[in-house]
């Protein structure tokens, strides 16, 4: 596998392959299948401006490295990344789009990138966006490289803005008799104005969610918080957590450690009101399954015995009406599903990718 370890060493290997698979630390190894190129030895934080609240690093920079650097100064990933104790890096994450639980509160990372350059098909480095929040209007290439897989370029270069972290921080588990009180509960908390951090739903009728601020404030909160949930039903179970309790709760979760080592993960974008609909359709397949309902219920983790083919996947997906990524696993295409936007993405390869090879490029 080639490692560069400059821009002008990637153009090089890109204008000379034929095929270019990129990844990064292959941390999502459905993804990083059959890579031929990682841009691990691209690496570094290139400028940080904790007064601005933004910075740029190179693709292969490691997200633990940067976490590290913002905590110092009191700032955070304001899209809660997830598989930062892999090792995942900050060009793969941008590539396979991916935020964690802290989405809820604060957005996708597609909502944080500011700038990016990149390398084409054709070997050119191409700039997009700035390094600041003001950008200059144009074609917007951060948000359209968010998610993209690696078929547009290679990710070089990515800048994007952060947030301070909060004083505290507190979380409060909810049990619920049964999927559909749960349900109702997430999204009756969802629609409330106590302005979440973390809002997840794990079956049969836990709801997990996370409060953020000022100490004083979060105390208030929390109080309402438990009101809302119990909703008159002394008999719902509420419990608090904070600390080191609470950090190891969201990293649990974050880390996907509630996967087993048999099992393949992947991410399906769903709305709040189909949970029990899906639950319904998990009982009636023929494989068990683990699964988390996060931001909000909008995002649905599935983790599936790796005996599970892509075609029992699609058609969950069918009947959902919603496409799947498998971010684990081995089959063949980690795309599961209905897609859309063909027209479109084929005219942004034209461009970026004229000759077809980054085409069906996986990223990690």
């Amino acid at each position: 596998m080639h490692k560069p370890v400059s821009i002008d060493e990637l153009q090089d290997i890109i204008r000379s392959a034929e095929k270019v698979r990129a990844c990064g630390a292959g941390t999502k190894p459905a993804l990083s299948r059959d890579a031929t190129l990682t841009t691990t030895g691209l690496t570094g934080i290139l400028e940080y401006e904790p007064s601005e609240y933004t910075f740029t690093a190179l693709a292969g920079t490691p997200l633990s490295e940067i976490r590290d650097a913002l905590a110092k100064n009191g700032q955070l990933f304001p899209f809660d990344p997830p598989f930062v104790e892999a090792g995942a890096t900050i060009g793969g994450t941008t590539a396979s789009g991916l935020s964690g639980p802290g989405r809820f509160r604060y957005g996708g990372i597609r909502d944080f990138i500011l700038g990016v350059k990149m390398v084409t098909g054709e070997g050119r480095v191409v700039f997009g966006g700035g390094k600041v929040v003001k950008n200059a209007a144009g074609f917007d290439i951060p948000k359209l490289v968010t998610g993209s897989l690696g078929r547009m370029g290679v990710l070089v270069e990515l800048t994007f803005k952060v947030f301070p972290i909060p004083e505290t921080w507190t979380t409060i588990r909810a049990d619920f008799s049964d999927i559909g009180q749960a349900s109702a509960a997430m999204i009756r908390l969802a629609m409330s104005q106590q302005e979440l951090q973390c809002l997840d739903l794990e079956p049969p009728g836990r709801v997990w969610l996370r409060i953020g601020g000022l100490s004083g404030a979060v105390a208030v909160r929390t109080e309402r918080v438990r009101t809302l949930l119990q909703n008159g039903d002394s008999s719902v179970n509420v419990e608090t957590f904070s600390d080191e309790d609470d950090v190891k709760l969201w990293s649990y979760a974050r880390e996907f450690r509630w996967v087993s080592d048999n099992q393949s993960l992947m991410k399906m974008p769903i709305s709040p009101t189909q949970v029990t609909l899906v639950e319904k359709l998990i009982g009636q397949s023929d494989f068990e399954s683990t699964r988390r309902y996060s931001v909000g219920g909008n995002v649905l983790w599935l983790a599936v015995p790796r005996t599970v083919t892509g075609e029992a996947i699609d058609q969950l997906c069918q009947q959902l009406g919603r496409p799947a990524l498998a971010l684990t696993g081995s089959w063949s295409d980690p795309q599961r599903g209905a897609r859309h936007g063909h027209v479109f993405a084929g005219r942004l390869l034209s461009v970026f990718d004229p000759g077809s090879r980054f085409l069906m490029s996986p990223t990690a």
